[in-house]
């Protein structure tokens, strides 16, 4: 991007009418706010609770002293607190913001109510500071671009400049923003950093009261910017408070081994706090110093104004002390306002430690006021975007109630006495050329990864195939819509246009069902019948991208709804038969047909499989007659496109992508997907034959994108970081260990999980998202990958489809930001990844879903075969690397696509 910088009165020259509004969540007139804190009450007992775990009633207070906000410690004098702290929180369209969310509603006692920077007027912005007294204090998030363009930052220069006594955070960005507000200079650091961890020194001012300071006390931040605040040119009304400890920065798993972390909890250096007590406005370090050792600017606030910043990302699962820098925050906020007031309050209440709690009304009590009508969720959506209130399951039936009836049989220790999962796929449903068929197979187990695997084929009275295909034309704003067709089991098709989309659709589909749990409680897995099938990539445009860049070559979702299927328990090696139906009809003809079928099935693989299994081709990439979208030279020029746009901080990773294709003659697609299953198993693998479109996909593909299960749990399980297998046992572990401690891969994979983390967060609720496993490393038969989890527990007022839009594509094939990486991808790439980077999986009737990351595909569509690969573009890539990493990619794919052809 341009990177020059323009004076600060330009930045205030708003355009007429104000900012640019989203109409996708207004509201009804009672107001948002109200609704909001309405909404809120029930969950303030728990995160209070929560709150308390986190220590949050430190003994401290604050002190102006010298014309700054400077907390002293006061052991011996109990301090007030506030019973919750209102904040409102601005996301400058990052996709961090939700970890900031969650964090600041257990700190605070309540969730943030979060806008994006362009969602409201200033009118609206002082209406709800200073006449409803809505907001205790502000945090503006992270954010791509720089602070110096009015698109990037939004109102928010206009509140650092004239909102003098509330108190504010700034985070990355809004760092920044803060520093270009009072005439810094904002500028290119001497090297983008991303990803990766800094150990920082600070001043001990109160917003790091209580951290531990310098090196190797165990106060690691982790950075995600490509521009910085150039101490030289600070003014006099900014201070700087942190700086790194060098120019050096650090992985993680470096770092989370080390000793001195948890040791570090409870240190406190004395020597940088003693320094600024004894004059603020004297830094202990020499700014030139601090430039020519490479140590880098980490935090600043102001002079008089309690307004602080930081460069690092406090919200990031590798920050430690993070949570600690937002609980001192919501500290400065009570002792500010504690001090200067006005406070609305009815009552006191001191607990068993003098500590004196303000008891306050929360704001629907205090405004009859309505939010703006043009409004927005709480969720931060934009005119773009995805918020709560879009989000909320409102909607109707669109078809009427459906009472729908399971019914189930089981068979124990089946499976391998009739030639296992793959023999019974194969002559239960692989008659005539397994059309339209499904199979959602997990064909690698090991270690847990994967348990059950479902395949059915065309059922019975409430089967159905649905196709979509988006009706927005490449290159233009997204209106919204698009076609769906239905065919039933007779053969009878109709098409109508969706004017809110295919997601909307399934939405009021889904809450058109009603059932009783008691019909499957006995069933150990979340799959019971319902829709099986993909969601294109290019459905980006109905989760909050503006536009598509390319039209995708097949249809945008193709699913059936799935009325009779059979499960294989590879754990206990039982099998399950399952049909839904209405509850009108009793029939169970097919479960008895499908009975007969399976027992007459013999317990050796035929020979036609056999003779499958055992071929053995030869193969070698670089003679394969594949075509590129793009030639090696141009992935290379793509890949320093992406790293020039991260230097200059328009995103933070970018997952960029390419296809390479093949024309095909009249290939055995099943055959064909047989032997990819048996050359590269996976956890997530899928077969899908949706006939009529001419379209087979074989999926051999490792990663999970996102399950909920019936406890209302969400699980994504991101994939960054990718090496080859060796092929000596002593060469594949080094290849293993340089995976898992390469500072690149590491850098890939933290940023995935953070905002993987954000996109749960937006769904979750508070407080309940985590990371049960980071960085952990899976092995497969053609490569080594990188794998995290992140879980949390859905809002129970959500749906499954509102989770899915959350965080759909995956993070891992997008990038982050998000919404602004999809854009650059888009400029970039050449082609549409259609069905690539997609997901497979299905949504039970009952609203639980397992969805993967459409990767180590073969699409077989029109007589041609497609497979798309990529990579994750950081500032640390090296562009010939990572075309050979895309080629390893399609390695085992194209292979087989190789054998059939």
């Amino acid at each position: 991007m341009n990177t020059g910088l323009h004076s600060l009165s330009s930045e205030f020259n708003l355009r007429d009418g104000g900012m640019l509004y989203t109409s996708l969540n207004s509201l009804t007139s009672n107001g948002f706010v109200r609704i909001y804190y309405l909404e809120q009450k029930r969950r303030c007992k728990a995160l209070r609770k929560n709150a308390g775990m986190l220590s949050l009633s430190c003994p401290t207070t604050s002190k102006l002293m010298e014309g700054s906000f400077m907390r002293k410690e006061q052991q011996h004098k109990p301090r007030l607190k506030l019973e919750f702290v209102r904040t409102l929180l601005i996301d400058n369209y990052d996709s961090y913001t939700y970890n900031i969310y969650q964090d600041l509603s257990v700190i605070n006692g309540l969730p943030p109510v979060v806008i994006r920077n362009d969602d409201w007027t200033w009118e609206d912005l002082c209406h709800y500071l200073y006449e409803e007294k809505a907001f205790d204090n502000i945090v503006i998030s992270p954010g791509p671009g720089s602070p110096a363009y009015a698109n990037d930052i939004g109102i928010c220069l206009r509140l650092l400049h004239e909102c003098k006594d509330i108190p504010i955070l700034g985070v990355c960005l809004g760092h920044q923003a803060l520093g270009y507000v009072h005439g810094a200079k904002v500028v290119h650091a001497n090297e983008p950093v991303h990803g990766r961890l800094s150990e920082i020194e600070h001043s001990g001012c109160s917003l790091f009261n209580g951290i531990p300071s310098g090196r190797n006390s165990g106060s690691k931040v982790v950075r995600y910017h490509s521009l910085v605040i150039d101490p030289e040119s600070l003014p006099k009304e900014l201070i700087p408070i942190s700086w790194t400890c060098s120019a050096d920065t650090q992985s993680f798993l470096e770092i989370s081994n080390s000793s001195s972390i948890s040791d570090a909890r409870d240190i406190v250096s004395s020597d940088s706090r003693s320094e600024v007590q004894k004059s603020l406005r004297v830094w202990p370090f020499n700014g030139h110093r601090n430039k020519e050792n490479g140590k880098v600017l980490m935090a600043v606030m102001h002079s008089i104004r309690p307004h602080y910043g930081v460069q690092f990302h406090p919200e990031s699962i590798g920050t430690c002390f993070g949570r600690e820098i937002f609980k001192n925050f919501r500290e400065i906020t009570e002792d500010h306002w504690l001090k200067h007031g006005p406070l609305v309050a009815c009552k006191e209440n001191v607990d068993h430690s003098g500590n004196q709690t303000i008891l306050r009304k929360p704001v629907e009590q205090l405004s009859d006021g309505p939010f703006p009508s043009r409004g927005i969720g709480l969720n931060g959506v934009s005119r773009k975007g995805v918020g709560l209130f879009d989000l909320v399951n409102l909607s109707y039936p669109s078809n009427g109630v459906k009472f729908l009836k399971l019914t189930w049989k089981k068979y124990d220790h089946l499976a391998s006495e009739v030639g296992g999962a793959k023999n019974i796929f194969f002559q239960m449903f692989g008659h005539h050329k397994a059309e339209n068929t499904f199979w959602l197979d997990s064909s690698s187990i090991e270690k847990g990864r994967a348990r059950f695997s479902f395949m059915g084929g065309k059922g019975g009275s409430l089967w159905k195939q649905m196709v979509f295909t988006l009706s927005d034309e490449s290159g233009h704003p997204f209106e919204g819509g698009g076609y769906l067709s239905i065919e039933d089991v007779q053969g009878s098709a109709t098409k109508t246009f969706l004017k809110d989309g295919f997601f909307d659709y399934l939405n009021k589909e889904l809450s058109s069902f009603q059932y009783k749990r008691e019909d499957y409680d006995g069933l150990p897995f979340d799959f019971h019948g319902g829709y099986v099938g993909y969601f294109g990539y290019e459905l980006k445009v109905e989760c909050g991208a503006a536009y598509n860049q390319h039209k995708s070559r097949t249809p945008d979702a193709c699913f059936f709804f799935a009325d009779n299927l059979l499960v294989v328990d590879h754990s206990s090696d039982d099998v399950y038969l399952l049909s839904i139906h209405e509850e009108c009809n009793t029939s169970t003809s097919w479960l008895d047909d499908a009975e007969i079928k399976l027992m007459e099935l013999r317990t050796s693989v035929p020979d036609k499989l056999t003779e499958e299994s055992s071929l053995n081709v030869s193969f070698t990439p670089g003679k394969v007659d594949f075509v590129a979208e793009k030639s090696k030279e141009g992935y290379i020029s793509d890949v320093e496109k992406c790293k020039e746009y991260i230097k200059d901080g328009e995103s933070y990773e970018l997952c960029l992508t390419t296809q390479i294709r093949k024309k095909i003659e009249d290939t055995d697609a099943l055959r064909l997907y047989l032997r990819l299953r048996e050359t590269n198993p996976a956890p997530y693998a899928a077969w899908l034959n949706f006939s009529k479109e001419d379209i087979c996909i074989c999926c051999s593909s490792p990663e999970r994108f996102l399950q909920l299960n019936r406890d209302g749990v969400l699980e994504a399980k991101p994939i960054k970081g990718t090496s080859k297998r060796g092929v000596t046992k002593e060469e594949d572990e080094q290849l293993k260990m340089q995976l898992q401690y390469s500072e690149k891969n590491q850098s890939e994979n933290l940023m995935i999980v953070d905002l993987l983390r954000n996109d749960l967060g937006r769904v979750c609720e508070p407080g309940s998202v985590h990371v049960p496993l980071l960085m952990d490393i899976e092995s497969y038969a053609t490569v080594h990958t990188m794998v995290s989890t992140v879980r949390g527990k859905k809002q129970a007022n959500l749906s499954a489809i509102d989770c899915i839009k959350a965080a759909f594509p995956g993070g891992s094939m997008t990038g982050a930001p998000k919404l602004r990486s999809m854009e650059l991808l888009d400029s970039i790439e050449s082609c549409p990844r259609g069905i690539y980077s997609g997901c497979i999986g299905y949504i039970s009737y009952n609203q639980t879903f397992d969805l993967n990351i459409v990767i180590r595909t073969v699409v077989l569509h029109e007589g041609e075969a497609s497979i798309g690969a990529g990579g994750a573009i950081i500032a640390l890539s090296d562009p010939s690397e990572e075309y050979e990493e895309m080629i390893l990619k399609t390695n085992a794919p194209s292979r087989v696509v190789m054998e059939y052809s």
